[in-house]
């Protein structure tokens, strides 16, 4: 008697662990890690893209929003499923060293050139190389993220094209990320380079204002790639292909281009059918 009630409690103990460890791992299949760039977190786009996605999906996304740089060497390391970011040379990389199958463009928007109203180093217009070349003559303040960020990336190209082997004695490279950087701009009145949609969403403005935009050289493109099982197998893969092709869907496509910020589009989804 004593005995058959010990191994029905042994029993029912046996299938509430396997039942726990079911329900553990349809939660882990059911989770996936995303790397991505601070902008798509500090501009607001993900608190409203990835509920769409959950909702769709039962999916949930753990995003660890980093510098590009960051969240590439993140996914290379296999600690993150699906890689969104804003690099494409960079990404291209990524692709080229067996990281990853492909990288799918996403979305687009551009970098502007932000400084005080008054521009006291002329800086204003369209030309991005001339504008660098203004600040840097006129040894201005400049705040660069200086963090290997697909920001920080595209500005240092910027001073190339603009045949700048000095940035003047204004140029102060922070290493920190987007919004850092531009509170460090509005509390110095220095120029700084930001991607439009984390300008847009960014409060404390003071007296900085967008002085260098449309050049074609500001576009900004974004694209998602997953990370690559053979390099790692313990990803969760499936579950970052199935945000990879949501986000290139018509319903991803779709959700990307209804957030606005102040009546304002902050990103152009461009996803190549």
């Amino acid at each position: 008697m004593i005995a058959s009630l010990l191994l029905q409690r042994a029993l029912v103990a046996v299938s509430l662990a396997g039942s726990l460890l079911a329900t553990s791992a349809h939660a882990a299949a059911n989770t996936l890690v995303m790397a991505s760039t601070t902008s798509t977190e500090q501009s607001g786009l993900f608190a409203h893209l990835l509920p769409a996605f959950t909702t769709a999906t039962g999916i949930s996304v753990k995003v660890v929003a980093a510098g590009t740089g960051q969240a590439i060497d993140m996914a290379r390391r296999g600690d993150a499923d699906v890689l969104f970011v804003h690099d494409p040379v960079a990404e291209d990389k990524f692709v080229a060293q067996g990281f990853s199958d492909k990288r799918s463009p996403v979305m687009y928007n551009d970098f502007v050139v932000l400084g005080p109203s008054a521009d006291p180093a002329d800086a204003g217009g369209k030309d991005i190389a001339l504008a660098l070349q203004r600040i840097a003559g006129a040894n201005a303040g400049f705040i660069s993220r200086g963090d290997n960020s697909g920001t920080n990336n595209a500005e240092l190209r910027f001073w190339v094209a603009a045949g700048q082997t000095t940035k003047g004695a204004g140029y102060k490279a922070c290493g920190c990320g987007m919004g850092p950087a531009l509170n460090m701009a509005s509390a110095s009145n220095a120029y700084v380079m930001s991607d439009r949609a984390t300008w847009l969403n960014f409060k404390n403005k003071g007296d900085l204002t967008i002085l260098v935009q449309g050049d074609e050289r500001l576009f900004n493109q974004y694209g998602v790639m997953v990370v690559s099982p053979t390099k790692h197998p313990h990803l969760n893969t499936q579950a970052a292909q199935i945000f990879a092709d949501w986000v290139v869907s018509a319903a991803g496509q779709a959700s990307i281009a209804s957030y606005t910020v102040a009546g304002e589009q902050l990103f152009f989804p461009n996803a190549k059918p």
